[in-house]
């Protein structure tokens, strides 16, 4: 049973326009009658990558990240650049350029919500296979500084339960790839549907 109240906005009003994201301010229509103010960011939303090898090992690579004021294991991501992007092409873009990979199979593994209280983000997490080595083409400074690991998926997946791996994608990424390899769960096609994916802020950018 679900419940059958329409959350209206009510209005909306731009709080910052940022070059990845936006904040506004929506006043909704709750359900007793009255309103309450959401903050809600604008995201362009992402793709992440389990780059799986024929020895059954993941890249991983340990890259700072400012908000949380460390560095964390994730997997190969990058956002998606503008609402007639393909996710596909976009994750074929970041393995090039944050671990020198392509892959010559593809699917999808999962779609992650990151933090739907204030946020649109989502992340599509592909399955790549078919592995070779290509040059890598660094575009930013954080990603200068990244290093890069291959670990058995067992070890990761061991990781991601210690709580050494809690980016959200690559938690979400590394154990449905668990679940497909050992046959739990088959993939879906590289061109799935992606009915959430986010688009209000590439919207804007268009």
């Amino acid at each position: 049973m679900s419940g059958t109240h329409e959350f209206e906005t009510v209005s909306t009003r731009d709080i910052h326009i940022g070059r990845i994201l936006a904040l506004r301010l929506d006043e909704v229509r709750m359900p007793g009658g009255g309103t309450a103010n959401r903050e809600v960011v604008e995201h362009l939303g992402a793709v992440a990558v389990v780059a799986l090898a024929d020895d059954d090992t993941v890249t991983l690579i340990h890259q700072y990240r400012h908000p949380v004021g460390e560095r964390l294991w994730e997997l190969p991501a990058g956002l998606i650049d503008h609402a007639a992007e393909d996710p596909l092409d976009a994750a074929k873009r970041e393995l090039v350029e944050e671990v020198g990979l392509a892959a010559a199979d593809w699917s999808v593994l999962v779609e992650v919500a990151v933090s739907p209280g204030f946020t649109d983000e989502a992340v599509r997490v592909y399955l790549a296979r078919g592995l070779s080595s290509v040059e890598r083409v660094v575009l930013g400074d954080e990603e200068a500084d990244l290093t890069i690991s291959r670990v058995p998926l067992a070890e990761a997946v061991g990781r991601v339960l210690s709580g050494d791996i809690v980016n959200a994608a690559a938690v979400a990424g590394l154990l449905a790839a668990h679940a497909v390899v050992t046959g739990a769960v088959e993939a879906r096609p590289a061109n799935a549907p992606w009915p959430g994916r986010p688009t209000a802020f590439a919207d804007r950018l268009d």
